[in-house]
């Protein structure tokens, strides 16, 4: 086995109090002695943030471009796991044996520099995974995707199995260049002279970085960075020659008051409206080191990601609210996708001329949109295969067939601690949307006859001071519910906790038609 990226999803509104979602390692822990190797694609996140969890279970070499294994080894190193995994860099158009496979190495363009599609050259022929791709003429770095050598090898072997990048498979056209960015970023600056200029990008988007700063310089303009994550990534960049930076240039952010506004670009981190990134303690005015103020202009150099627009539009709310201007995609073009459009998807499937294809990452929509690319691009239909997590795909001398389901959910992440499991998130949802009720009693099991008036505690229900009335109903109810059970002869724990929350909850229904949590505290003495 090869492993092919390893990263993490970030949680939907529907899941209280989860930092990170895993994936389920559980497969890869069964067949552990399998494993020959990670190879990552690109430097992101969702590609590469699991890797941390992985190397728990197992000890692994790991493959990806010099700024790919510097993003991932940061993540590694915080973990304390460094010495879990040998990182192994590899350079453009390299081939590498990993196991039993002959791994390709093929440059694309993506909106973190130095990202690979991978062919896999094996006794069934060619497998290729595009990776996150966009076919970009004009990249910063002049780094291009190099289509000539998908074409040649699709001339030369012949591709059998494509798995291509499906995100912006509903948009049509072609994506626009990294480049278009840094012309409105110049726009912007340079209408604004005199003003303190704060843009905020993924801490990844080097070339995004390289164009704020070129931005900067062009415009007088000194840049302090604001945010762990982009002080690692600039120093990281810079040290591996990939982004290009003047010395008397950057400045610590805590001189940035020493300056005139007009002399000052602050770089940080929160595109996505983390609660507690740098741009949001920005607009909560909880940053030690920036106050905002009129005057001050902010540029979201990002689209939120899906889920994340709520958390965005409050930030930008926030920020208005402290005087400054806010600049984002829906007033200047200062963000473009690093994921290809349709034309650029039919451009792949003509070059690599697969026999078979299966479209990855991205939501059920996005694969669906791309399997029908597909077989329009004369893809046989009965050669398509729209995939989910966990279904297994077999190549054999007869074709590709489904093989069968692996282990394949999610691992919730809260803390430091794995495994939340789906019994926890389900009773969060429940206290989230309906709040919770206890009923404490005190049941003398010799005597059978319940001690005290049972206590009603309520979070997320009603309002206690203003709803003693019913909460004394609830107590009584209970309290009735305990006698008859006890009448009855129940008088092990158990059997009273099944009375009291029976009856609490019928009540509790009957009364607000509202379903909380009910929790049942039996004390039997």
């Amino acid at each position: 086995m090869v492993v092919l990226d390893c990263g993490v999803m970030f949680p939907d509104p529907d899941m209280p109090g989860i930092d990170l979602v895993l994936p389920d390692f559980s497969y890869l822990r069964d067949h552990v002695d399998a494993v020959e190797g990670v190879v990552l694609t690109h430097g992101h996140e969702d590609h590469t943030g699991g890797l941390a969890f992985l190397l728990r279970d197992l000890q692994v070499p790991v493959y990806g471009s010099a700024l790919t294994l510097g993003l991932a080894r940061n993540r590694v190193q915080e973990a304390g796991l460094e010495d879990r995994a040998t990182f192994v860099e590899v350079v453009d158009g390299e081939r590498r044996a990993v196991g039993p496979f002959e791994v390709e190495f093929i440059p694309v363009t993506h909106s973190v520099p130095h990202g690979f599609a991978t062919a896999f050259h094996t006794p069934q022929g060619v497998v290729m995974h595009t990776g996150d791709f966009k076919i970009d003429l004009t990249p910063v770095d002049g780094r291009l995707t190099d289509l000539a050598r998908i074409g040649a090898i699709a001339s030369a072997n012949g591709v059998r199995l494509l798995l291509s990048d499906s995100t912006n498979a509903e948009e049509p056209g072609f994506t626009e260049s990294e480049r278009t960015v840094g012309a409105a970023l110049r726009r912007v600056f340079e209408t604004r002279h005199g003003r303190r200029m704060i843009v905020t990008c993924f801490a990844s988007h080097i070339h995004r970085v390289q164009q704020i700063v070129d931005a900067a310089v062009d415009s007088g303009r000194r840049v302090a960075t604001l945010g762990r994550s982009m002080g690692k990534n600039l120093e990281l960049a810079r040290r591996l020659g990939i982004l290009e930076i003047d010395d008397g240039v950057l400045i610590p952010i805590e001189d940035v008051d020493r300056l005139d506004p007009g002399e000052v670009c602050v770089l940080s981190t929160g595109s996505q409206g983390e609660p507690l990134s740098a741009l949001s303690l920005l607009a909560a005015g909880e940053s030690k080191w920036l106050h905002l103020g009129p005057g001050d202009v902010v540029v979201i150099s990002a689209h939120p990601i899906p889920g994340n627009e709520w958390a965005v539009g409050r930030v930008i709310d926030r920020l208005h609210r402290r005087g400054a201007e806010v600049i984002h995609t829906g007033v200047e073009p200062v963000h473009v996708s690093g994921h290809a459009r349709q034309g650029e998807l039919q451009t792949m499937l003509a070059l690599a001329k697969p026999e078979f294809f299966v479209p990855v990452h991205g939501e059920y929509r996005h694969l669906w949109n791309h399997a029908r690319l597909a077989t329009g691009m004369g893809v046989a239909e009965e050669n398509v295969l729209l995939c989910e997590d966990g279904d297994s795909v077999v190549l054999t001398d007869g074709g590709v067939e489904r093989g069968e389901e692996v282990p394949a959910g999610f691992l919730y992440v809260d803390g430091t601690v794995g495994d939340v499991g789906h019994g926890v998130l389900r009773d969060r949802r429940v206290l989230a949307d309906e709040g919770m009720v206890m009923v404490v009693a005190t049941v003398d099991a010799h005597a059978r006859e319940v001690v005290t008036a049972p206590e009603i505690v309520t979070r997320g229900w009603v309002h206690a001071p203003e709803a003693e009335v019913l909460l004394d109903e609830a107590s009584s109810v209970v309290r009735k519910a305990l006698e008859e059970a006890l009448a009855e002869g129940a008088v092990d724990h158990e059997s009273l906790r099944r009375q009291a929350r029976r009856a609490l909850g019928k009540f509790v229904g009957e009364r607000t038609r509202r379903r909380p949590m009910i929790v049942p505290v039996v004390v039997l003495v």
